[in-house]
């Protein structure tokens, strides 16, 4: 089984890998786990540079007692001197999952069709799974469950936005996305989030979005592989920026890194509103809760 978005899960299985993060996440340090992915490797393919990513699933895997292979641009063939079919193939007879942090989501869902062992997406131009998994891990963490939580997302409409809007209309979050014209979830993605019965709001106006939010969510407006649309985009996002006016004493999250003095200001992101943190410290938990679920399924 592949998890290339949110969605490659049944909310039932959702579930399953959410509480299977909390379990893990309770018994960490306890060594209980250290023999769950005994002898088995992960093999790490990263386009895109990476601090969370990375050390999490690396660490995760030690902790589990596993193994991760670091896999970097110069390191493998990866579309250049190799077609990514055969890069698959080649894995997927040495490893047991397949981690890949790629620019495009074509190539993870190429990855996933040949190789003979789950393909997790650890970010793509169109998604962001693992994120997602964390900051539901997170958001339940706060408020119990996810009954009656409304989150508001501010900011760009980007991956880790797409991913967001499947995975809360999967739990049943109350979602508004609040982005400039221009910037919003693409159409399949709201669809999506419609056939599990509960399609976000969207609106363009940041204070409407806020208003009635339990949690706001925000992320870089010039994310990795934008940088000439920079210039362009700081204006397009001006009124979009989470200050603590705008937050009040809601929840602040955010998937970092955080470009400070732009989508958030740096006391906002330092108040003790901020659960950015406790956010990151899961991507660690919610990975290694997926992990093992993976295992199971073999």
């Amino acid at each position: 089984m592949d998890i290339l978005d949110v969605d490659d899960l049944t909310t039932d299985e959702l579930t399953t890998v959410l509480d299977r993060a909390a379990a893990i996440k309770a018994d960490h340090g306890e060594g209980s786990q250290s023999d769950l992915l005994d002898q088995q490797t992960l093999g790490m393919i990263f386009e895109k540079p990476s601090t969370r990513t990375r050390v999490s699933f690396e660490t995760g895997m030690t902790q589990l007692g596993g193994h991760a292979v670091f896999l970097g641009p110069d390191d493998i063939h990866l579309g250049h001197g190799e077609p990514v079919k055969d890069t698959a193939r080649a894995l997927g007879r040495y490893v047991d999952f397949i981690m890949a942090r790629v620019f495009d989501h074509a190539d993870a869902e190429e990855l996933a069709e040949y190789a003979e062992v789950p393909v997790i997406n650890g970010l793509t131009d169109d998604a962001h799974p693992c994120q997602t998994l964390a900051d539901l891990l997170t958001i339940r963490e706060q408020f119990g469950d996810f009954e009656d939580v409304s989150v508001a997302w501010v900011g760009d409409g980007n991956n880790v936005c797409q991913s967001f809007v499947i995975g809360a209309a999967m739990v049943g979050l109350d979602l508004t996305v609040a982005t400039p014209e221009g910037y919003g979830i693409a159409d399949d993605v709201a669809d999506r989030a419609a056939a599990f019965g509960n399609a976000p709001e969207t609106t363009h106006d940041p204070e409407a979005a806020v208003a009635d939010a339990d949690v706001v969510y925000s992320d870089v407006w010039v994310s990795m592989g934008q940088e000439d649309q920079r210039g362009q985009k700081l204006e397009d996002f001006e009124g979009f920026q989470i200050t603590t006016n705008l937050l009040g004493d809601r929840p602040f999250m955010h998937c970092l890194p955080a470009h400070r003095g732009e989508e958030v200001t740096d006391d906002a992101i330092e108040s003790e509103n901020a659960v950015v943190w406790d956010q990151a410290e899961n991507r660690l938990h919610a990975q290694k809760g997926l992990l093992v679920w993976l295992s199971e399924q073999a």
